[in-house]
């Protein structure tokens, strides 16, 4: 089995729905290209005559748009750059970092990563989109969802200031859970 033995690129791509591994497989004698995501063949083609260029796939749940570029460097060196939705992935990320909140934590031995898309109120729990209900409360709003058999919502509150904008937390079974820097 030749499998991956052109593989020159691993990337991670925290998304709502998870966390995703991309791997790409750029065969400099062959042209081959094979595009992974989470260990899937998204992408195969044999025998390409142009060795640089681009490759474009979706990932995750929301069908997210990743595009691979292939440059030249010198001679027969290449270089292998990933683009989420248009942006280089360390803008990606750090725009997402500004539009989202993520927790990660442990529930009966269950680890579990909830993402708050902060545009949208949308959670998600390890992948799924979660049934959620908002109410407004004396200082803010929460938004309660179930894990399991755990009661859990995200408080957001205005923090006062203008620059730092609503502070979001999560609360599950009356504990305040830290969250987590990806």
């Amino acid at each position: 089995l030749e499998k991956m033995t052109d593989l020159v690129a691993v990337w991670e791509v925290a998304l709502s729905d998870g966390v995703h591994k991309i791997e790409f497989e750029h065969g400099t004698t062959s042209g081959k290209r094979v595009v992974y995501v989470d260990g899937k063949e998204e992408i195969r083609k044999e025998w390409m005559f142009k060795l640089v260029g681009k490759e474009t796939f979706t990932v995750g749940a929301a069908k997210t748009k990743a595009t691979i570029n292939i440059d030249a460097v010198s001679g027969f060196a290449y270089e292998y750059t990933l683009e989420i939705n248009g942006k280089s992935l360390k803008k990606y990320m750090e725009n997402r970092s500004k539009t989202t909140n993520t927790w990660v934590l442990s529930l009966g031995g269950t680890d579990y990563r909830v993402v708050l898309e902060k545009d949208t109120m949308d959670v998600w729990c390890n992948g799924k989109k979660m049934e959620t209900a908002g109410e407004f409360v004396e200082d803010g709003t929460e938004t309660h969802f179930t894990v399991g058999d755990h009661s859990c919502y995200i408080k957001a509150v205005s923090s006062g200031k203008r620059k730092e904008g609503i502070i979001h937390t999560l609360i599950v079974d009356d504990r305040e859970i830290p969250e987590a820097l990806e």
